[in-house]
């Protein structure tokens, strides 16, 4: 087993390095057995009707690599959480659950986001609650892609906004909230991304292992080949 597992790129029209070491990566590495995206690959996500250029370049990167073999799995995160069954449709991938039990190097592994981990940030967990609603999603979907675009922008003001009046502390993971879904999974290994806080920790139940965002210097991936797991930072640019 090769495979991948990658989340934080925040793709945008603002990020074009970033888009194209995401590509080359894809190219580069090809052919691998599993491409699992942990969330935020996009900055933002209104729809999977999106028609931009780059949802377009993105679908067609991820659709060609299906289609050389490569399985694609993928969970929403805070930024892409309105990606749906359309976009796995479109790609030839599976959209995962928000917390996935796989089999990771031998050992069930927990993958998420990460931001259901950061229960101290509880602003967010509320923000979190009421834009994963089915009826606030229905109800934004029925605007049209230029009316969700825009409250895609004010919502990404409005959170960073937010953030720079936080402490740093409470936007990381809360270890309570770790030990309590590691055991609760059954799990002794666990695997996310979105605190941007990447690095191998143990604890008390076991290790978890936390993904990079990607950035114009570098990114972050992390490898696992039959039974070993790498944690990599590569140049960007």
């Amino acid at each position: 087993m090769h495979r991948l597992f990658v989340s934080d790129l925040h793709l945008s029209d603002d990020t074009p390095g970033i888009e194209a070491a995401f590509t080359g990566l894809l190219n580069r590495e090809s052919p691998f057995d599993s491409l699992v995206m942990l969330g935020d690959v996009f900055e933002a996500w209104v729809g999977d009707d999106d028609d931009s250029p780059l949802a377009d370049r993105v679908r067609l990167a991820l659709r060609t690599l299906a289609e050389s073999g490569t399985e694609i799995l993928f969970m929403r995160g805070n930024r892409d959480f309105m990606l749906g069954e359309q976009f796995a449709s479109d790609i030839g991938g599976t959209l995962l659950p928000d917390q996935t039990i796989l089999d990771v190097a031998g050992q069930p592994t927990l993958l998420l986001h990460g931001d259901t981990l950061c229960t101290d940030d509880v602003d967010y967990q509320e923000f979190r609650q009421l834009v994963h609603s089915p009826d606030w999603q229905a109800e934004m979907l029925a605007k049209s892609l230029d009316e969700r675009r825009e409250l895609a922008r004010q919502l990404r003001s409005m959170s960073i906004d937010a953030a720079s009046n936080k402490p740093e502390d409470i936007m990381d993971v809360n270890q309570g909230a770790v030990s309590t879904a590691m055991r609760d999974a059954g799990v002794s290994q666990m695997v996310h991304g979105h605190t941007h806080r990447p690095d191998r920790h143990q604890c008390d139940i076991g290790e978890r292992i936390v993904l990079g965002d990607w950035t114009a210097q570098a990114g972050w991936l992390l490898r696992e080949r039959n039974s070993e797991l790498s944690l990599e930072r590569f140049s960007i640019g």
